[in-house]
């Protein structure tokens, strides 16, 4: 029995794509976990325990912001994992009495999960709704309060779909849809 080797060759990729489809859809829990990773996962969860923050919102939240790029820098100055303005970093850094704090130790994951995981729990007590919460961490909690004091002024709900900025709107879509994938894949 002779092999075609060209014929060999083009059927690769096919049977690879067959080899990978009935991995994929037989729902195999180290595939999902091979597109869902968890780094930084006792760090995450560490600090999730110690601020009341369900470690996997901790986590769709990183994935989001930084796709867990530690020295990650946004063009409107946010960084490490999960992407904290140097100033709000200040303010939690007083908050936690970290001391000698400086923005360059946002790019320090330990420091930056611990800082940004304080502020998402402020601003789960502050708002309550996830929603609103997220909304609050990607366009700002002043920018959330005017809002809900404008939708209250105007007798309306406060729905996300109402949101001013199209940006938050969707960045909460992501952070939500990446929460539920966690939570389905980690949570068995």
């Amino acid at each position: 029995m002779i092999i075609n080797l060209r014929r060999l060759k083009r059927l690769i990729p096919y049977l690879l794509l067959a080899v990978f489809m009935v991995l994929f859809l037989s729902h195999t829990g180290w595939l999902w976990r091979l597109l869902y990773p968890i780094h930084y996962q006792e760090i995450i969860f560490r600090c999730g325990r110690e601020f009341g923050v369900d470690p996997f919102l901790i986590t769709a939240v990183i994935r989001v912001e930084s796709k867990y790029y530690p020295r990650a820098l946004s063009p409107a100055g946010a960084v490490g994992l999960m992407q904290i303005m140097p100033e709000t970093g200040q303010w939690v850094a007083e908050k936690l009495e970290l001391e000698n704090f400086t923005p360059d130790l946002l790019y320090e994951p330990e420091i930056n999960i611990r800082i940004g995981t304080w502020y998402l729990a402020s601003l789960q007590e502050e708002f309550g709704d996830l929603n609103l919460v997220l909304a609050a961490y990607n366009g700002g909690r002043g920018n959330v309060k005017r809002w809900l004091e404008k939708q209250r002024a105007e007798g309306q709900a406060a729905g996300l779909e109402g949101f001013p900025f199209p940006e938050t709107r969707s960045y909460v879509v992501k952070v939500l849809h990446n929460y539920k994938r966690y939570r389905e894949i980690y949570q068995k």
